[in-house]
C-alpha cells in the first residue's frame, strides 16, 4: 500500500500545489461529527470523567480525542491512563516512541495525532527526512538501527496484522520483552485514538493545515 501511495504523492506533486493536496485531506474530514460538550450539556457521569481528567492531567477536557471519548465517558480515565504512560514512562525512550506514533497515525491517515507528534519527534531526534518519508508513505532512507527496528516492527504489525519471527527477534535482542510488547502498545493505542477520531471527523486547531492526504483507494 504504501509504495503505491507513493507514486500516488509523486503526482500529486507534479500536477496540483501542496496546497491541493491540503484541501483533499481536509475535505475528507469536512464535518466535525462529534465536537466539544458544553458544560451545561454533559450527563452526571461526563461531568465525573471531566474532573477526573483534570485532576489527572491539570488542564481541562476541551478537544480531541478525549472530547469524543466522553461520549463514552467511563473510557475516558484508562485511555488517559494510558497516554500518560507513553508521555511519562516511554520505555522505547521518545525518538522511538514518537516514531512508533507517527506510523500509526500514518496508517490511518490520522492528521491531528500526526500534526500532535510530527514536531515532538522532530524534537526528539528523528530527523525531518524521516518524518517526510512517512508522510509520503514509503520507508525512510538511512534510518538507524533502532529506528529500522522499530519501522520494521510497526510496519509489519500495521499492514500484516502480525511480526515475522525475523524482526521479532531482531526486537527483542535490542529492546528486550518490554520493548516489544511497549511497541505493539503504541501500535494498537494510536490505531484506537485514530478509528475514534476518523469516525468522529474531528478537525485540526484552527488554522493547521492537515499534514497528511489519504491513501489512494
Amino acid at each position: 500500500m504504501w509504495k503505491s501511495y507513493s507514486r500516488y504523492a509523486k503526482v500529486l506533486l507534479r500536477a496540483a500545489p501542496l496546497a491541493g493536496i491540503f484541501m483533499v485531506a481536509a475535505t475528507a474530514f469536512a464535518q466535525d461529527r462529534l465536537p466539544p460538550i458544553p458544560l451545561d450539556k454533559q450527563t452526571e457521569a461526563q461531568k465525573k470523567a471531566s474532573a477526573e481528567y483534570k485532576e489527572l492531567r491539570k488542564t481541562e477536557l476541551v478537544g480531541p480525542p478525549w472530547s469524543v471519548i466522553l461520549r463514552s465517558p467511563e473510557w475516558v480515565v484508562p485511555a488517559l491512563e494510558m497516554r500518560l504512560h507513553v508521555q511519562q514512562h516511554p520505555v522505547l525512550g521518545n525518538k522511538l516512541t514518537e516514531f512508533a506514533i507517527l506510523i500509526a497515525a500514518r496508517e490511518w491517515t490520522n492528521n491531528y495525532e500526526f500534526n500532535a507528534h510530527a514536531n515532538a519527534a522532530l524534537q526528539a531526534g528523528l530527523s525531518k527526512e524521516t518524518i517526510a518519508a512517512i508522510v509520503e508513505g514509503r520507508r525512510p532512507d538511512r534510518m538507524a538501527e533502532d529506528e529500522e527496528l522499530i519501522y520494521d516492527f510497526c510496519a509489519e504489525l500495521q499492514h500484516n496484522k502480525s511480526v515475522s519471527d525475523a524482526t521479532y527477534a531482531r526486537a527483542l535482542a535490542k529492546f528486550g520483552e518490554a520493548g516489544v510488547v511497549e511497541a505493539a502498545n503504541i501500535e494498537g493505542y494510536y490505531v484506537y485514538l485514530s478509528m475514534v477520531m476518523n469516525t468522529a471527523r474531528s478537525p485540526l486547531p484552527g488554522g493547521v493545515k492537515p499534514p497528511l492526504a489519504p491513501f489512494p483507494k
